[in-house]
């Protein structure tokens, strides 16, 4: 091994120049996985920091529809010192323009924060939000955020009207501590005081109203503890609890899983970048042909020779990935600077050594996998048959080595899924480009198989080309493996955000009512239904009773202790919006069991959504307890419904019977279809006569989603391309790996009488077939991929994109093209005296 280690280090002076591209792809490659996982660290060692500021305390204890009765609040008190809030949301009103929106209004009280800082700008250039929101003049003080008072051109000073109660604009939200922690938001912020909340008239039973209570705990108690005695307190009083080890488990998760997915796309990368390591290997060995024949008449084993190129393509592969985690840590700490203002807290730049460790590991791996087959071969190729440079002639690897490939594929198989938290999207993803890779690996064996047997053309450039496809050393498999999984990814992203696009943009709208109401009481429905009918054009009034509630057991096991599905996680966690029905909501359908009697008034029975229920695991007759307002409602499931979510209906993944809830305190969810002016009219109508009554414009809230996920389409977007300048390195280290050969026929070529326009042809027609069928199979794959997230995962409609995939092939192909003739042009142009006397 040292001898093999100073013939190696011997060999590399000088002699890099065939392995440009090798180190690009693997710089590339471990460069995205290392600075995806810094990043990563760095933005969750941040939000753990900043725990307490961005929960707004230690611990965060919440209630929906109601406040802690008086022995509760009592017992919160003496956890620590205490801020209760109260979020809904609610119409404001410019009293001067009647111009009107909805907005996330949040009522706080004087300790408010108790971590943190809420930054404002006001006219008297304090940032006590307690002297603000107090009642001066008659009037009490409201903060709203700058993009309220963009929209409705709310100066300082200017006067709203909230519910059934007037108020005086003292300052503009800058920056609120606590906003990460209140999930989704529809509308700007409002603050106003708790005090001035109870005067709104908003405060009804069954308002949507979730009330917080903050707590720094006091000296001497953990949040450990906390949790130990609150469950001793008050076992079954509905509370949600959190603390500051996750302040924003929503953020949370968005980020573990955004980075789980560009992980596996620098994995996909560095493994396309893989066929380019195997071909500069290839290259490289073809160039040291004379040496290793010589090297072998001289007495050096086999096994010697193996170690000797093997040591070469480890020490490069450790240099590559050293650079390559250098580039990814300083990308991740330029990233980190950019996202510092979109994200709640700023990264707290941690180097640590899990995900370094993890891209090195990745590889070297891919190294290791893609070099053992051409030394392998080389290993076993007899001297003499080196020296007359047969490459056809090599033998295939020993079974030893190909045990060697297996167990390296496995292990990258295994770490790309064990490493990851989402096990089953990391298994999928891995699955699918296997399945990618096989496909393209068998397509680029079948054009060399149908190339072979087709017919003679009497054209001598076609046939030529033809030829060159399954020619001793061709790059057919190369060119179909690097371009055609990039392709395949970029048009499977792209065909699944143009197909999600239009069907926001214009499915949905077709479908979707005009607004969604909320908070109607019951007292009011009658009064609601009567002024919406008066407004002509507007039909399609529907509602239904709304109230909130959390599953917290499933067939009698915690919700916590339940193994469920991945697509139906989310409906554990948090509240739920719940209803109850005489009869079968509109739009959905039962597919299992029977829906109970109009008069039914027996134990609680409850319909489901069927895909949650398959989801959890749970069948007919099996049991569901709901927290609802702090009782815990154990029903029975009745039936299971097949829910069309794409109409935007009123639907409930959970309705009770009528019997069950219609006892306990709650609002009512509406919808309406308006055309034309009557969606204004409508709006003033509702807002006019029911100041209570919160008004979501579906086509507001359609573009917020349009716009996400453009955004999101384009993230994805971009970091796919990773993948594709990988595949594009890799075009242009199989065509500089097949240097040498092209020089070869240019030369027997024009020797033989051919013209440089001749073989200029040839090469033409030989990359456009290359092309044509890398971008067909790419194509018809991301075509594939698409269809069944869209129409299997996502059950919505598949729209036809044919400009996406005419585009793909296009491109493709002047790709092909492109880098097929730079690499060939020097073969063009040489001379054939000085070409001959050098074979």
């Amino acid at each position: 091994m040292t001898l093999a280690l100073r013939f190696a280090r011997r060999d590399l002076r000088g002699n890099l120049k065939g392995f440009r591209i090798f180190l690009a792809c693997l710089i590339l490659g471990v460069a995205a996985i290392a600075g995806v996982g810094t990043l990563s660290s760095s933005i969750t060692a941040g939000l753990r920091a900043n725990g307490q500021v961005i929960l707004g305390g230690d611990i965060d204890i919440r209630l929906t529809h109601r406040g802690a009765v008086e022995d509760e609040r009592r017992w919160v008190e003496e956890q620590g010192r205490v801020s209760e809030i109260q979020t809904l949301r609610a119409m404001v009103r410019d009293l001067s323009s009647d111009r009107r929106t909805l907005s996330e209004l949040k009522a706080i009280d004087n300790a408010y924060p108790l971590f943190g800082m809420l930054t404002l700008a006001s006219e008297t250039g304090t940032e006590n939000p307690d002297a603000l929101l107090q009642q001066k003049n008659g009037l009490y003080g409201v903060l709203i955020e700058k993009s309220l008072s963009d929209r409705l051109e709310l100066p300082i000073n200017g006067q709203v009207r909230i519910g059934e109660l007037n108020f005086e604009v003292r300052g503009i939200i800058l920056s609120e501590p606590d906003k990460a922690s209140q999930g989704m938001a529809l509308g700007p912020r409002t603050i106003i005081s708790s005090a001035a909340l109870n005067e709104t008239g908003l405060v009804q039973p069954g308002s949507l109203i979730r009330y917080h209570y903050r707590i720094a705990l006091a000296p001497g108690k953990t949040v450990a503890g906390f949790y130990e005695d609150a469950k001793a307190a008050f076992p079954d009083t509905g509370w949600r609890i959190r603390d500051a080890s996750n302040g924003a488990p929503g953020i949370k998760r968005f980020v573990d899983r955004v980075a789980l997915f560009l992980t596996l796309v620098g994995l996909t990368a560095l493994v396309v970048g893989g066929v380019g390591v195997g071909n500069a290997v290839r290259a490289y060995l073809e160039g040291k042909i004379t040496t290793i024949a010589t090297l072998k008449c001289l007495g050096a084993s086999s096994s010697f020779i193996f170690r000797v190129h093997y040591l070469q393509v480890l020490i490069l592969a450790v240099a590559g990935s050293l650079i390559g985690l250098l580039l990814g840590v300083g990308g991740s700490v330029v990233a980190a600077q950019f996202l510092a203002s979109t994200l709640p807290v700023p990264p707290e730049i941690t180097i640590k050594a899990g995900p370094l460790l993890l891209a090195t590991a990745y590889g070297l791996l891919t190294a290791t996998l893609f070099t053992i087959w051409p030394l392998a071969r080389a290993r076993e190729t007899p001297a003499a048959a080196l020296f007359r440079d047969v490459v056809s002639s090599h033998r295939r690897p020993r079974s030893k080595y190909l045990v060697t490939l297996a167990a390296c594929f496995a292990t990258l198989v295994a770490l790309a899924i064990l490493t990851s938290q989402e096990t089953w999207f990391a298994a999928v993803f891995t699955i699918s480009i296997i399945g990618i890779f096989s496909v393209l690996i068998l397509v680029g064996y079948g054009v060399q198989f149908i190339a072979r047997r087709l017919p003679r053309s009497r054209i001598p450039s076609l046939r030529l080309a033809i030829a060159n496809l399954y020619r001793p050393g061709a790059a057919t498999n190369s060119i179909i493996l690097s371009m055609g999984l990039g392709l395949t990814l970029f048009v499977t992203v792209a065909l699944i955000e143009g197909n999600l696009t239009r069907q926001v943009q214009e499915q949905l709208p077709e479908k979707a009512p005009a607004f969604f109401f909320i908070d109607i009481q019951s007292n009011q429905l009658n009064d609601f239904v009567s002024t919406a009918e008066s407004v002509i054009d507007v039909s399609e009034i529907n509602h239904v009773p709304n109230m909130r509630g959390r599953i917290t057991k499933v067939a009698g096991v915690p919700a916590d202790q339940v193994t469920v599905a991945p697509e139906a996680r989310w409906a554990l966690r948090g509240d739920r919006g719940i209803t109850y029905a005489a009869t079968p909501p509109e739009g959905a359908v039962v597919v299992a069991g029977s829906w109970w009697p109009e008069d039914y008034a027996g134990p609680p029975l409850v319909s489901m959504d069927r895909e949650i229920a398959l989801g959890m695991g749970l069948e007919i007759g099996d049991s569901l307890t709901v927290n609802v307002m702090g009782r815990e409602i154990e029903a029975k499931i009745a039936n299971l419904r097949e829910i069309d979510w794409t109409t935007m209906a009123i639907n409930f993944v959970l309705v009770f019977d009528s019997h069950s809830l219609q006892g306990a305190p709650h609002s009512h969810l509406a919808t309406a279809r308006a055309d034309g002016d009557a969606e204004n009219k409508l709006f003033s109508a509702i807002t006019n006569k029911f100041a209570n009554v919160s008004v979501i414009r579906m086509k507001e809230a359609l573009q917020t989603v349009s716009r996400i996920l453009e955004q999101l389409s384009s993230a994805v977007s971009a970091i796919s391309s990773i993948t594709l300048v990988t595949g594009v390195l890799v075009l242009a280290g199989a065509f500089a790996a097949g240097h040498r050969k092209r020089v070869y026929d240019a030369v027997i070529l024009k020797v033989l009488g051919a013209t440089r326009k001749d073989i200029f042809a040839t090469f033409l027609l030989e990359y456009a077939l290359l092309g044509l069928v890398t971008s067909v199979i790419a194509a018809a794959t991301g075509w594939f991929a698409a269809y069944m997230v869209i129409t299997d995962i996502l059950e919505a409609k598949w729209i036809s994109l044919p400009f996406t995939i005419v585009a793909t092939i296009l491109i493709s192909v002047l790709v092909t093209l492109l880098f097929g003739l730079l690499g060939s042009w020097r073969a063009l142009g040489t001379k054939v005296a000085p070409a001959l006397r050098s074979d």
